[in-house]
């Protein structure tokens, strides 16, 4: 584990969510880490000036002061330039969505985040990357598919309350045109019918619908995945598996990425990067929510 001097330069890139959400807590993280350390402070208005800043951090240790989407978005960035190895990564939380950076072992509270990324250490971690070059740094999940939209009454027809003539003509349309039967309930979420290779080996086939998958960064270079099948009595106990591939494959899918829904896609296949970035913590053994080598 790597330590850092307070003489170390910073890199602190805002999100502009953040500002917008919370500026007091942004405001504080600021007078805290300008107060510990040489940091230049940037402030992008959009995605595109958050990769620049990043781009051009020259030898400053980049810090981001934002919630779990711009976590997840400096280290795709850094991923996608082949700097991550290199770069420990700092973050302050400020936002709504903060979940992701405290099980990763990220405190609470712009002053003790702040006082972590002054003193902290810096942790390997794993990381999951599939074949479209995304990464996922807490969890993977895979739902079942949506339920299909009930079909409407009728087309909506103008809205014109305030003229006679037309609620006239409204009221003939609904006398002449016969409505449709409504379904008696509305459909819940449709099992997934999904291959669910680990390693090579199949864990469950497409002749098994399940309910959901969940892969997660283990340890020492092991993905740990469940599969939660549609069945009843024993047969319903979640598979698992641990392996450094995992591909899924079958009918159109989406999956949550972090915070990230994507596809749909036919298959993915992802692998796990062993201590692939580093993201610095505060320096107290045991610190909770920390995973695998990470003080599990």
């Amino acid at each position: 584990m790597a330590t850092y001097p307070t003489s170390e330069q910073l890199l602190v890139v805002i999100d502009p969510v953040a500002r917008r959400t919370d500026g007091e807590s942004v405001r504080i993280a600021k007078d805290v880490l300008s107060a510990g350390a040489a940091a230049k402070v940037c402030l992008p208005d959009g995605p595109e000036e958050f990769a620049r800043a990043l781009a051009r951090r020259g030898s400053r240790r980049p810090v981001v002061v934002g919630d779990d989407r711009a976590l997840l978005r400096a280290v795709t960035l850094l991923h996608r330039q082949r700097e991550l190895a290199e770069c420990a990564l700092s973050v302050v939380p400020v936002g709504g969505a903060l979940s992701l950076a405290r099980s990763l072992g990220v405190p609470a509270g712009p002053v003790a985040a702040a006082r972590a990324v002054l003193e902290g250490v810096e942790r390997r971690l794993d990381l999951l990357v599939d074949d479209s070059d995304g990464v996922v740094l807490g969890a993977l999940r895979i739902p079942p598919l949506a339920a299909r939209e009930a079909p409407a009454d009728a087309p909506a027809l103008p809205v014109g309350a305030a003229r006679p003539w037309l609620r006239t003509c409204q009221s003939l349309v609904r006398t002449l045109v016969p409505r449709p039967p409504r379904p008696a309930a509305e459909p819940g979420p449709e099992p997934s019918r999904l291959r669910v290779e680990v390693d090579g080996v199949t864990v469950v086939d497409l002749d098994r619908p399940v309910e959901a998958v969940s892969v997660v960064p283990g340890d020492l270079g092991f993905a740990e995945v469940e599969v939660r099948p549609l069945s009843v009595g024993a047969d319903a106990a979640p598979l698992r598996a641990v392996g450094r591939t995992v591909t899924v494959s079958g009918a159109h899918f989406r999956y949550r990425a972090d915070t990230v829904v994507s596809g749909p896609v036919r298959t993915r296949t992802w692998t796990v990067r062993e201590g692939a970035w580093g993201l610095v913590v505060p320096g107290v053994p045991g610190v909770p929510g920390v995973r695998g080598a990470r003080g599990r």
